[in-house]
């Protein structure tokens, strides 16, 4: 179990120590380039999914954070059984590891930003423990998104089918650390899937 820790703890750590300083620091929409046009910070909030999705609104997000939790607590259950035996493979622990410290991040957003902070807004910066109170109770806070990275705008053709002569941009959603872990976990499981699993038919 040693070596889920030493995944999860960075992960969670790195994912809310950008998400503070953003809330602390930026405004809604506020933007700073990092590497040119091409990965920049531009702070967003969601109610929802990863890569700033939504979910049915405010009986969704509750829905989407009770599953979260349910999922972490089967996934670390698994972990816990899987790390004891000499026989599971690294990758596979790596993996799950990395799903758990994405989630764990964003149900932190959902479950405590809603009673810790005052509301971020395109021209107030938020404030940590405002005397009045956070600007929603335990389990509505919003999700903190910041990373974006259009590597890559265009037009498409204009003999291009629906959308030609309109703008191409690639890659277009804003997301977070927590996004990040998830997103290489889950495309890691996939790709090693036979790998993880020889004996699975």
């Amino acid at each position: 179990m040693k070596k889920v820790l030493l995944i999860i703890f960075p992960i969670l750590i790195v994912d809310q120590v950008f998400k503070f300083w953003v809330k602390l620091n930026m405004r809604i929409g506020q933007e700073f380039n990092i590497i040119g046009e091409r990965i920049k910070l531009y702070f967003i909030e969601n109610n929802g999914m990863a890569f700033g999705m939504q979910f049915a609104g405010d009986a969704g997000k509750l829905i989407l954070t009770a599953i979260r939790i349910i999922a972490v607590i089967l996934i670390l259950f698994y972990l816990f059984q899987i790390t004891k035996r000499k026989t599971t493979k690294t990758g596979l622990i790596v993996c799950l590891s990395l799903i758990v410290a994405g989630a764990l991040g964003n149900i932190i957003d959902s479950v405590f930003y809603g009673v810790i902070f005052s509301e971020s807004t395109p021209v107030t910066v938020a404030t940590l423990l405002p005397d009045a109170g956070g600007y929603a109770s335990f389990f509505h806070g919003k999700v903190v998104d910041m990373l974006y990275c259009p590597i890559i705008r265009s037009t498409y053709p204009d003999w291009f089918p629906f959308v030609g002569g309109q703008n191409f941009e690639f890659f277009r959603p804003i997301f977070n650390v927590a996004d990040s872990a998830i997103t290489i976990g889950m495309f890691w499981l996939l790709i090693g899937y036979k790998r993880f699993f020889p004996n699975h038919k």
